[in-house]
């Protein structure tokens, strides 16, 4: 049995977790953390890292980048692997998990469904047929939602950009800009409203034709799946960095 603490346990994601983990036979919901017990959870939620008194065999982290890196302190610390599937998260917060997998191994993904992953593939191959098009990626999130663009749209925009040449510029705001557009853009556009899950749309605009690939979630129960899926998995890998692509593999 594999036990399991979930990081941001009281936010919408980690509930999502606390309802999915049931249908996993090998995984063990053992403690939460976040900084605000709402006394409703039946397993003990901790504020404070050091109050910790259980030893998880993984940590599940969906919360927000400053509590993210502070799990992962303790995480190196204790030398436990690491599912991170928090979005938002700057370069320099980018380097440090980085430097982190050299001593433990660490699931990373900005976005945990398999329909995701696999449209990264499909507009990587769209993009080396269609390179004279404009390419632009519009995506729309619930109200609540801090970080824009979604982790999501920037990862998409790396696949892309990564077969072609990565001579790609990411441009977010047009507002103050008074020129024609590029044709080495790709032009982000983000929408927050209501209780979206998540809609990715990646449009190629060529002179007499529109491609568009999109992609909607229903539900956040499909990101919880593929997070306790990541757990299940990083629990038994070596230290490294690892990513949905080496999970789809096995």
């Amino acid at each position: 049995m594999i036990k399991v603490l979930i990081n941001g346990c009281n936010g919408r994601m980690g509930q999502e977790l606390i309802k999915e983990i049931d249908n996993f036979e090998n995984l063990l919901l053992l403690a939460g953390f976040d900084r605000n017990d709402t006394g409703k959870n039946t397993f003990p939620v901790y504020s404070k890292i050091e109050d910790i008194k259980e030893k998880p065999d993984v940590i599940v982290d969906f919360s927000v980048p400053i509590a993210s890196l502070n799990i992962l302190k303790y995480a190196i610390n204790w030398k436990i692997p690491l599912v991170i599937a928090t979005t938002g998260f700057s370069k320099e917060n980018i380097d440090e998990i980085q430097k982190a997998s050299q001593h433990i191994p660490i699931f990373k993904s900005s976005n945990m469904s398999y329909d995701i992953s696999l449209m990264k593939k499909i507009v990587m191959e769209v993009a080396k047929a269609l390179n004279n098009c404009d390419i632009e990626i519009i995506e729309t999130h619930h109200n609540k939602k801090i970080d824009a663009p979604s982790g999501t749209a920037i990862s998409l925009a790396d696949s892309i950009n990564s077969v072609l040449n990565n001579n790609m510029n990411y441009v977010f705001d047009r507002h103050n800009s008074h020129e024609k557009r590029t044709k080495n853009e790709i032009g982000f556009s983000s929408i927050r409203g209501g209780n979206i899950v998540g809609e990715h749309s990646v449009q190629f605009l060529g002179q007499y034709e529109t491609f568009e690939i999109k992609h909607t979630s229903y539900s956040r129960s499909v990101f919880a799946e593929g997070a306790l899926k990541a757990a299940e998995f990083i629990s038994k890998q070596p230290k490294g960095l690892y990513g949905m692509e080496d999970l789809f593999k096995n």
